[in-house]
């Protein structure tokens, strides 16, 4: 189904910036898109994190993912979410570069194994991994 969309940009402003950089293209394996220096420290880099989603959800099922990922309502407005393949790996990688697990892999009922951390960007963060 096509539309007018042609990509998601998610903006993250990040006071520091190297350690993000490095925890998403390194860490977590988003390979360098593009890196603009326009000088006087103002810098960005566009990683490519695959395909993008909007998951609009009502505060119900926001409560309902966080009771089955973490157990109790942690979630701020807005969280990231990164379908990745090995995700016990990858948060086990997360957090020896400094995430902060928020909860461990959990199975889901829909049949995935989440976990939940804060990650550098002061961004709330869940990997997953489709298990189905």
């Amino acid at each position: 189904m096509g539309g007018r969309v042609l990509q998601m940009r998610l903006v993250l402003e990040a006071a520091d910036y190297d350690d993000a950089v490095a925890f998403y293209r390194d860490v977590l394996g988003a390979p360098e898109e593009l890196f603009i220096d326009s000088g006087d420290g103002a810098r960005v880099t566009i990683l490519d994190v695959g395909r993008a989603t909007l998951e609009l959800s009502t505060p119900e099922q926001v409560d309902l993912i966080d009771e089955v990922e973490v157990g109790r309502r942690v979630s701020p407005r807005m969280r990231v979410a990164f379908e990745v393949v090995d995700t016990a790996a990858t948060t086990s990688d997360m957090v020896a570069a400094g995430a902060v697990e928020i909860a461990p892999p959990t199975r889901t009922p829909w049949n995935s194994l989440n976990a939940r951390l804060a990650a550098p960007g002061n961004l709330q963060i869940t990997v997953f991994e489709e298990l189905g």
